[in-house]
C-alpha cells in the first residue's frame, strides 16, 4: 500500500470513527437511562418567579416522553432559578454559560438541572391515600439544617435523636406550605452523606411544596396549589426513578434536542 492509500485510508478511518462519536453523543444522556417519569418546570427566564410544570411519562428507558395531563402553575425561588447541584454536574459537559446564575446558600434561587426526587413529607402521621413514595411524618422536633457550618448541612434531622451543633433550622412542622411536601435530592440532601457529602453553602433544604399563591416565590423551592401537588404525590413511584428538571425556556430550548426531552408543552397565556 502507498503512501496515498494509507493517508486516505487513515483519514477514512477518523470520518468514521468521529460519526461513531457524534451518533453516540446525540443519544439520550445517562442521566435520565432508568427514568420512566419526569416532572418539567419551565420559567420565562432565570429572574421569572412564576412558571409551569408538566408531567411526563413512557413506557420503557429510552422511549419518547408523553405528556400527562396538563401543565400546573408553580413558583419558584423568589429570586428565580440558579444552576444546582444534582444529577447532571452544572458543567456537564458546558451546559451553561459562565453569566449563568449558580444557586448559593440564601440567595432566594430554587436549582435548575435535573434532580432525583426523595421522600414524601407531610403534618399527617400516614402518606397521602395512594401515594407510593417513601413517607415522613413531621413531629415537632423534625428539622432541615441550613447552617454550612454544621455537620448536618442539608440534612432533615430529628432533633431529639442527635446531638445538634447548628445556628440556623428549619422546624418543618411550624411551616404551614409543608403540609405536603416532596424532598427535592439538591446537593446531596437524599444521597448518601458519606459518599456525596453536601458542598457547604451550595444550597440546602430544597423541596416541592404547597404554595401561599401565585406569584408569591419561595426561598429556594418550588410551589405549587395544594390539590396539584396531592395529583403529583399520587403519580409518582419511586420504582420508575422520577426526575424532576427545572429550567428557563431558552435553556430548555437549547437542550431539547441534545438531551432528548419532550418537545416543551403548550401552556396557556397570562
Amino acid at each position: 500500500m502507498n503512501i496515498l492509500s494509507s493517508l486516505f485510508c487513515f483519514f477514512l478511518a477518523a470520518i468514521v470513527s468521529g460519526a461513531v462519536l457524534a451518533e453516540v453523543d446525540v443519544g439520550e444522556p445517562s442521566f435520565f437511562a432508568a427514568s420512566t417519569q419526569m416532572a418539567v418546570v419551565t420559567t420565562a427566564d432565570w429572574n421569572a418567579v412564576e412558571g409551569w410544570l408538566q408531567r411526563y411519562d413512557r413506557a420503557i428507558p429510552g422511549a419518547a416522553w408523553v405528556p400527562v395531563g396538563e401543565p400546573i402553575s408553580v413558583v419558584v425561588g423568589k429570586h428565580g432559578l440558579g444552576w444546582g447541584v444534582g444529577v447532571v454536574a452544572i458543567d456537564y459537559p458546558k451546559i451553561r454559560d459562565m453569566s449563568d446564575p449558580v444557586k448559593k446558600e440564601g440567595d432566594g434561587t430554587a436549582p435548575a438541572g435535573v434532580f432525583a426526587l426523595g421522600t414524601s413529607f407531610g403534618y399527617a402521621t400516614e402518606p397521602l391515600l395512594g401515594s407510593k413514595m417513601p413517607y415522613l411524618h413531621l413531629t415537632a422536633s423534625i428539622e432541615c439544617v441550613d447552617d454550612p457550618n454544621s455537620k448536618y448541612y442539608n440534612r432533615v434531622i430529628d432533633r431529639s435523636a442527635v446531638s445538634p451543633d447548628w445556628n440556623s433550622s428549619e422546624h418543618m412542622r411550624s411551616i404551614g406550605e409543608y403540609r405536603w411536601g416532596i424532598v427535592i435530592d439538591h446537593n446531596g440532601i437524599v444521597t448518601d452523606v458519606k459518599s456525596h457529602p453536601p458542598v457547604p453553602g451550595a444550597g440546602s433544604c430544597v423541596f416541592l411544596h404547597i404554595w401561599r399563591g401565585p406569584g408569591q416565590g419561595t426561598a429556594g423551592c418550588t410551589a405549587m396549589p395544594q390539590i396539584d401537588l396531592e395529583t403529583l404525590l399520587t403519580w409518582l413511584d419511586p420504582k420508575r426513578k422520577p426526575l424532576l428538571l427545572q429550567l428557563p425556556e431558552a435553556e430548555y430550548a437549547r437542550l431539547v434536542n441534545r438531551w432528548k426531552l419532550p418537545a416543551p408543552a403548550s401552556v396557556p397565556p397570562k
